[in-house]
């Protein structure tokens, strides 16, 4: 298991059945990020709390807000006239990369605020993901352990 949160991501993500649950519960309102940033701290055995839990949201949510939704809004935007545009389809493709970085810088900024945090503790098997998910208005549950069961097996 790689240690650090973005390549634990790209293999998290590249496991089969979890990009189709993550974009199922991003369009509940789950930030992907930190659902697989609750699955990096699950892995290593942090305890789950509420004040961990505020700090991540209080990291993710302005960058989500003002860096990673504006470029996400505008790839999405052009998607069915790029099919129709060369020129505008590698402009989207521009954008699409941008917005991958957006999420790594997301990522690693919320692996520096977790890397202190103690490993290795008596932790709640579900409580990162449900709590990372718990705002979501329309969270799907199925679609929550559907994640859990491909990115971990189990």
């Amino acid at each position: 298991m790689s240690s650090d949160l973005w390549s634990f991501s790209v293999f998290t993500y590249s496991r089969r059945g979890v990009e189709r649950a993550c974009l199922q519960l991003q369009s509940a309102g789950v930030n992907v990020c930190l659902l697989l940033c609750g699955l990096w701290l699950e892995e290593r055995g942090v305890t789950c709390n509420k004040q961990r839990l505020q700090l991540l949201r209080d990291v993710a949510g302005p960058w989500d807000a003002d860096v990673v939704q504006p470029l996400r809004a505008l790839r999405l935007q052009w998607k069915a006239a790029a099919s129709e545009d060369a020129g505008l389809n590698d402009l989207r493709e521009q954008v699409k990369s941008l917005e991958m970085e957006a999420e790594r810088h997301l990522l690693s900024r919320l692996e520096r605020l977790a890397q202190s945090w103690p490993q290795c503790e008596e932790t709640e098997r579900t409580a990162w993901l449900e709590g990372v998910a718990a705002d979501a208005a329309n969270l799907d549950r199925d679609a929550l352990h559907q994640l859990r069961v491909a990115a971990t097996g189990t």
